[in-house]
């Protein structure tokens, strides 16, 4: 269980903060970057929730997410090697499996895609894209770490948050009126 009972502590001030087994690193340090982006992705998340609340079953999708994300970020911030006295959180693959259980019920709704889709048509469908392109970042991110040291994270974290990017392109697909409001690209529209 967290307990906060102070927010800041000052220990930051030097531009550093600490892993979850106390290690400090720079807070500009390719891991730090890392989990920092899956916070971002989460707070897009919440936005995104502010419109999805006439869909339940997709709003309690995006709470689960919520949810997954904050066990990401954990498991990005202990790395694997650490040798700590309790059994570190970690994203398994049932996680991954409902994602994908999940991607394939909304999909099963949609028109199919004749073209880019641009973001946008609703509120709710831009900020599930922006959740999506941030997610990308944070993949990025977390390959870059993984081509540095290949036992950076596990697979299941790396396989997680690519079906998360996959999850929020046919989300904002769905709530677009599963697929009939997109907004699609027409190349070479402005020439």
């Amino acid at each position: 269980m967290v307990v906060l009972n102070r927010i800041y502590t000052r220990k930051g001030d030097d531009g550093s903060t600490a892993l979850v087994t106390g290690e400090r690193l720079k807070k500009s340090d390719p891991r730090v970057e890392a989990y920092g982006t899956v916070d971002e992705t989460n707070s897009i998340v919440g936005i995104a929730r502010l419109h999805t609340g006439t869909w339940p079953h997709l709003d309690a999708m995006l709470a689960r997410i919520q949810n997954d994300l904050f066990d990401l970020g954990a498991d990005l911030a202990t790395p694997p090697k650490a040798e700590l006295k309790w059994e570190p959180l970690r994203i398994v693959a049932a996680q991954v499996e409902r994602l994908e259980k999940e991607i394939d019920a909304l999909n099963a709704d949609l028109e199919p895609l004749k073209s880019f889709v641009l973001p946008g048509g609703s509120a709710a469908a831009a900020h599930l894209h922006l959740a999506r392109t941030v997610s990308r970042r944070a993949e990025r991110l977390m390959v870059a770490m993984i081509a540095e040291d290949p036992e950076a994270m596990s697979r299941e974290c790396l396989a997680y948050v690519n079906r998360l990017s996959d999850f929020f392109f046919v989300a904002a697909r769905w709530v677009n009126d599963h697929g009939r409001a997109d907004v699609l690209w027409t190349p070479g529209a402005n020439r």
